[in-house]
Parts: C-alpha cells; structure tokens; sequence
C-alpha cells in the first residue's frame, strides 16, 4: 500500500471524527468533554507511524524521490493526483508531525468551545501542509496551498484574542493575493509548455523540462517568488505576520511559526530554484538583500517589543531571513543551512510560543512589563522558555547555530559585506532573546504574583523532546543535511519520472 495518500487524507478523516465527536449526544452524556483531543490524538499518532513506514521503506543508495504516486483527476486538461516525496519534504513532514502532536498535549485540550470544530481545523491545516509538501502536479500543489489558509483564517478569527478578526482578515488577503499571482505563473508555465511540446499538463517534471526565454522565465519565477515570499515572509510582505502571530490561539501561533512559514522556503527551493535556476541565479542578489533587510528589520524591532507574542513573532521575521540568504547563496553549503535553519527554527520558535501561550494562559497578559519573576513560581516553564530563547538566539551546539553558520559561511564567499551585515543581526537576536529572559523568568518576583500551576511532567516531557532534536540538531547537524537534500526534476529511472499508481 502507498503511504502518501494516507499521508493526506487521514488528518482530514481523523479531523471529521473529532468534529462528529464533538457533536456527539453519547460524549456529552457520559461527560466525555475532550473526545475530540483524543481522536485527534490518535489521528497523529497513525500519522506518525504511516510516516515512519514511509521513510524506512526506502531502501538504501535507491533513487533520491523515496515514494510516488499518481492517479488521473482531470486527464483532458492534464491534471493528476501526482505525489512525490524526496528528504526535503520528509523532514519538513516530521518536523509538522512533531509541532502538532506539541501543540495537542500543551495547548488544544484546554479548548472547550467547540472543541471538535477546533481540532477539525487544526488536522485540516495539517492536511494542507502535507500536501503542500508532497504535491508534484502544480494544479495540485496551488489546491493545497489555498486549502490550509482557510482553517487557518478560522481558527484566528474565532478562536483569537481581542483583534483576531482584522488580523485574520489581514492574514488571509496577503496569503490569498500572493497565491493568485502564484496561479498565474503556473498557468503561464502550462501553457509555454503547451507551446512547446503541444502537451497540455501540469507536471512538475515535464514542466522542469521546458524551454524558456530569459525574459520568459524571470517573469514566471517573480510570480512563484511573491507568494513564496509572502509566506515566508519577506519584507516588506511581512506585515500581516505580527498581527497574526499575537491575535492567534496558541495552537495557531505555533502551527504559523513552525510550519505554515516552511511552506514558503519550501516552496523558494522547489521551484524557484529547481524550475527556474538561470533565472534564480539572475534574482539572487535582490534575493539576498531582502533577507539581509529581513534579518536587521525583525531583529531590530523585536527589540523594542513588550508583548512577548510580537517579540517572538519579529524575531521569527529575522531568522527567516536567514532562509532566504542561504537558499539564493548559489551554493550547496547555503542550501543546507536553509534547511537546517528551517528545522532549527520551526523546533525553537514553534516552543516558544507554546511556553508564551503558557504564560498568556496563566497570567491572562502578554506585556512583559507585567510579567517577572516566573522562576521563582514555575522554574518547569521557565527552565523551557530560557532554553528555547537562548536556543533561538543562536548558541552553539544548537540546531539554530549550525543553520545560521552555515548561511553565513556560504554568503562570505558570495559577498563577505552581506555577510557582516547578516550577522549584526544575530547580536541584536542576542539582545531581544536576554531581554525576554530577564523580564519574564529572572526578574524579581513582583508582589502581585499569585502561585500558578507549573508545567506537569506530560508537557515536560513534550517539550523535553524538542530540546533534544534541537541538541542533536546541533551538534550532529550532518545526517539532517544530507537526509534532507531536496532532489532534481529530472529523476535518474523511468519510474521516478512516471510515478507509480497505487
């Protein structure tokens, strides 16, 4: 059996159980208030294990796509349910499966208000992602692109806080724009094809393979680029990011950090890079400004912050812009970075906001001004947001270390002063991340500060594994580098390149 539709389509099953259980008469009669989180639960254990078959499946020195699959859905017009994983996609798979299964035993199972909804919303972003990560028919990729921005935009506009309407809102047409232009240019790629070969599809590999003109093809990448980019973000698309980041539910917030934003420099790599490489090269310059721009801007505004949520949600903007410089470096070692800085950050920010969420919940404040002393009343909680804070400004022997090195490292051979700029802000990361350290957890104890439940020893020991995979992120970064490589269009066998129907 092919793993990659049930990659898919058990979030969504598993998501309308949980809907259904929450409507249930049965579970309201027997006092069972948190079926939804336990079929959800359940739904992303499966998950995981259909993950694992599918990674260890794949045979040693075997091609570099692991697993295809591909089936018609509307063959007149040259569109198929075409799936395909390869290391790039994998990583970034496990790397949701992890947030996700964070964000249920620390911050969904207290949401009591159409639970079954929420969880419903929360699996079908996941599908959406996951599809997103797997879809090699470019029709196919734009409908899962489009499809996790709607229980997205949900889940801040009803399950936010005070301003979760204009931000959602905000969220929603800055993502919806970027997408159009996105569908523009994978039209105009079908049909430049179309020109060529007088076959109409929307094949990733056959598309890879079409001729272009320089004007041609830098035109088509701009338009994959600016949704990309908004995704990211990259500034000056990025103002929809802290509105979104402070507004949203926990779960939302970190599911935005620590994936929804992968999807943008996966999608940089794929195709930006992979479709349009002489027309990439051409671009990298301007690329690699508005990630140094990206860099200092969100470092530099983080530092004057005092709610933690837009302090992290700025940061988040500087680290990414880290992604953006090593994946238009135009070299291997930038690459690698960028992905590692993507696994890196997506761990470190996604905790983050779960340990902000935590205090939001405890302390009904996100102003820091308001908050001190935490150590003292929850030493669990805060040992967990100073290890993430020093993780996410960049400690050696940490996973964001070793991404942000590399980046670095392969931007001095490119341009040495982009490089030295770049790394201006990684001092003002330092100071962002010791000022939340000190105003949160060191601080001394104000005398308003009433005694508040501590982390348990299940959500310990959730984040305890995110401390873990980012240690072993950094002091062993090599097998992620080399198991996440993302790979050609042009698979080396003829079944990489036709796919297998399941």
């Amino acid at each position: 059996m092919n793993p990659l539709p049930a990659l898919v389509l058990l979030p969504i099953a598993g998501g309308g159980v949980a809907w259904l259980a929450g409507r249930s008469r049965m579970a309201a009669a027997l006092r069972v208030h948190d079926a939804p989180w336990r079929i959800a639960l359940m739904t992303l254990v499966l998950e995981t294990l259909v993950l694992l078959v599918a990674t260890l499946r794949h045979p040693a020195h075997a091609e570099p796509w692991m697993a295809h699959f591909s089936m018609p859905w509307v063959p007149t017009m040259g569109i198929a349910v075409r799936l395909d994983m390869d290391g790039l996609s994998l990583a970034l798979i496990w790397l949701s499966l992890i947030l996700c299964l964070a964000c249920l035993f620390l911050a969904t199972r207290q949401v009591m208000a159409n639970g079954g909804v929420f969880h419903f919303l929360l699996l079908a972003t996941l599908a959406g992602v996951i599809g997103t990560f797997l879809a090699t028919d470019l029709f196919l990729f734009f409908f899962f692109w489009e499809l996790m921005l709607v229980p997205m935009f949900v889940l801040i506009a009803v399950w936010g806080h005070e301003d979760r309407q204009r931000a959602a809102l905000k969220f929603f047409l800055f993502t919806q724009g970027g997408g159009l232009l996105m569908l523009l240019s994978i039209l105009g790629l079908v049909m430049m094809h179309y020109r060529a070969d007088g076959v109409l599809t929307f094949d990733y590999f056959a598309l890879a393979a079409t001729p272009l003109s320089p004007t041609v093809s830098m035109l088509l990448m701009l338009g994959f680029f600016a949704a990309f980019a908004v995704k990211l973000p990259v500034v000056p698309v990025h103002v929809w990011l802290p509105d979104a980041h402070t507004q949203a539910p926990t779960a939302a917030s970190v599911l935005l950090a620590g994936i929804l934003l992968k999807t943008g420099g996966y999608g940089m790599i794929r195709f930006n890079v992979m479709l349009f490489p002489d027309a990439a090269a051409r671009f990298a310059p301007l690329a690699m400004g508005l990630g140094v721009a990206g860099i200092l801007y969100g470092a530099w505004l983080s530092c004057s912050q005092d709610d933690v949520k837009r302090l992290i949600a700025y940061g988040s903007i500087s680290h990414m812009g880290f992604v953006l410089l090593g994946i238009f470096s135009s070299s291997p070692m930038g690459m690698e970075g960028a992905i590692v800085q993507m696994l890196a950050h997506g761990l470190s920010t996604g905790a983050l906001f779960l340990v902000a969420g935590s205090i939001e919940e405890r302390m009904h404040t996100r102003d820091m001004r308001r908050i001190g002393g935490l150590w003292a009343a929850m030493p669990r909680l805060s040992s967990a947001g100073v290890f993430f804070a020093v993780a996410s400004l960049g400690m050696p022997g940490l996973g964001n270390f070793a991404g942000e090195f590399l980046v670095l490292l392969a931007t001095w051979h490119v341009s040495p002063p982009v490089a030295v700029l770049a790394s201006v802000g990684l001092v003002l990361s330092a100071i962002y991340a010791l000022r939340l350290v000190n105003s949160i957890f060191l601080a001394p104890q104000g005398g308003s500060l009433q005694p508040m439940a501590d982390f348990p020893a299940r959500q310990m020991m959730a984040l305890g594994c995110i401390m873990a995979f980012l240690v072993v992120l950094g002091l062993y970064p090599q097998p992620f580098m080399t198991f996440s490589a993302p790979s050609s269009p042009f698979p080396t066998t003829a079944a990489g390149r036709e796919g297998h129907a399941s």
